[in-house]
């Protein structure tokens, strides 16, 4: 398999129909951003069909205002045999002045899959550069967090059932 592109940025401006009822843009709007970068990102990467399979650590540092320009990137920092760990940034700025300013980090997991649904082979990314080194090693970390976290949630789950 060929490697794709690991790095991809959507941008756009944020609309009226983005507010919340502070005048703010909502961490709905934000997220659904988030998951459009992080499929662009992994189907480019993979050159198939991805799926959400988990997005977490988002954090909302600044509000996003209406009007703002709004850039979503989204980079491949680990990959295993069908799922890619996706980093994104949101960034947004007055498009007279275009000086960017961090609103929100997060992580999100994509799963490649075939025509049936099924999780499918992806290239594997090998960092080079000791940042990418960095990313991907966090992004073990991460993941083993999540594997703790997710036992955790279980006693949550059976709580309910």
């Amino acid at each position: 398999m060929s490697q794709g592109k690991r790095e991809i940025t959507l941008r756009f401006l944020a609309e009226p129909g983005d507010v919340n009822f502070g005048g703010k843009v909502h961490g709905g709007a934000v997220m659904k951003w988030i998951d459009l970068a992080a499929y662009a990102c992994s189907a480019a990467w993979s050159g198939k069909y991805c799926i959400t399979a988990y997005a977490g650590g988002i954090r909302f540092v600044q509000p996003i205002h209406v009007g703002n320009l709004v850039e979503v990137s989204a980079k491949v920092i680990y990959t295993g045999n069908t799922s890619m760990h996706i980093a994104i940034d949101v960034q947004a700025s007055d498009p007279k002045v275009m000086k960017n300013r961090l609103t929100t980090h997060c992580i999100v997991i994509m799963v490649a899959v075939d025509e049936e649904g099924k999780p499918t082979s992806i290239p594997k990314w090998v960092p080079q550069s000791e940042e990418d080194k960095k990313l991907e090693a966090s992004a073990i970390r991460l993941m083993n967090m999540r594997k703790e976290i997710g036992e955790e949630m279980e006693a949550h789950v059976k709580h309910f059932k």
